[in-house]
């Protein structure tokens, strides 16, 4: 992950709107959510969750598929793990098993999801 694309994941987070509406996100996986449903749950008017969702979905944190008349909105977790790992990369000067807790949050290296905004 390169610094632009962790810095516009964590302002698009950094922002307490989005943030909730990224922990809704992630509580309602792998089926998502409706904007409606988003936007009641948070209560926040429907055009201006759409300018959030907008923003997650800029910063490669939640995808979006149409089904039918609704647009249903997913959090990514993938990139999401992918940003916490940027974040903790060289946690110990490289030797993990003196941060073992943080060093649980990392994925293998290969497994590694690219964020694409």
């Amino acid at each position: 992950m390169e610094s632009e694309q962790a810095i516009l994941a964590l302002a698009a987070l950094a922002q307490s709107t989005r943030l909730g509406v990224f922990r809704l996100l992630v509580k309602h996986e792998p089926d998502g959510l409706a904007a409606g449903e988003i936007a009641r749950a948070i209560a926040v008017p429907q055009n201006t969750m759409s300018a959030h969702l907008a923003i997650l979905a800029r910063a490669g944190l939640v995808m979006s598929e149409r089904k039918s008349r609704s647009i249903i909105y997913r959090a990514d977790l993938a990139a999401f793990q992918n940003l916490t790992s940027f974040m903790v990369e060289d946690c110990c000067g490289g030797h993990a098993e003196q941060c073992a807790p943080i060093a649980a949050c990392k994925p293998a290296r290969g497994r590694r999801a690219k964020i694409t905004a």
